[in-house]
């Protein structure tokens, strides 16, 4: 092997990758402090959407504490039961896919967490390939060591898609409720955690019967369910 090759090859399996996680640590470190305004999906969506007049993207970010805890609750109960027992990956839920799926002939589901769905959304471009969800589990193991389940489940509320060209909560809120995401009730922030598997086909402002069933379930999961206290209660002062 000649010299430049023997370079090259270093260069490769070991700076680049060196790279690649010291960027990684760098940009996990800086969006445990401040704001993610944007993220590649939004980008994407914008691209996509560039020649529709109808399309507007609404984005506005708000600590958690501006945020309704019902809907804190509805997130959870909606999207990922054992948030505060995983440590990124429902193994359980995984398990009881693949079971489904040999014994029953059940199709394959998404499992994702709330972690998981937050990597996905705040670092990666959210293609359905095997190098973005190989991409999507590192950034998992890093923002669930170094943001914790406080940070990972405010910057979920503020870049989740809630509907199309709506990101957050606050978005949400104003946009389908007239108010702000603080001030949102228990049925308004179940409908919105209704539509979260798939918010531009399930619809707030036109909520089908299956979205208003799915609310309803929702709204019983919260109440057998228990919540640490930054979830359940609101810091908002009267």
């Amino acid at each position: 092997m000649s010299g430049f090759a023997k370079k090259f090859l270093k260069y490769l399996l070991i700076r680049v990758p060196l790279a690649f996680v010291l960027l990684s640590l760098a940009l996990v470190l800086l969006f445990k402090f401040l704001p993610v305004l944007i993220t590649p999906y939004m980008v994407i969506d914008a691209i996509e959407n560039r020649g529709d007049a109808d399309w507007h993207l609404h984005k506005t970010w708000v600590p958690l504490e501006r945020i309704s805890p019902q809907l804190r609750m509805a997130v959870i109960a909606g999207e990922d039961q054992r948030f505060f027992s995983h440590r990124g990956f429902d193994r359980e839920e995984m398990q009881k896919m693949w079971k489904d799926h040999r014994e029953k002939g059940k199709k394959i589901r998404g499992c994702s967490t709330i972690s998981q769905q937050t990597a996905k959304n705040v670092f990666t471009f959210c293609s359905n390939t095997a190098l973005r969800k190989g991409l999507e589990a590192w950034w998992t193991l890093l923002i669930e060591r170094i943001w914790g389940k406080e940070r990972i489940l405010e910057v979920y509320l503020n870049v989740a898609e809630m509907g199309p060209g709506v990101f957050g909560a606050e978005a949400a809120a104003r946009n389908y409720f007239g108010k702000a995401a603080s001030a949102l009730g228990r049925s308004e922030a179940c409908l919105i955690a209704a539509c979260l598997p798939n918010p531009v086909v399930y619809r707030v402002d036109k909520p089908s019967q299956y979205v208003l069933k799915r609310r309803s379930a929702i709204s019983s999961s919260i109440v057998q369910l228990s919540f640490p206290e930054f979830v359940k209660n609101s810091d908002l002062k009267p």
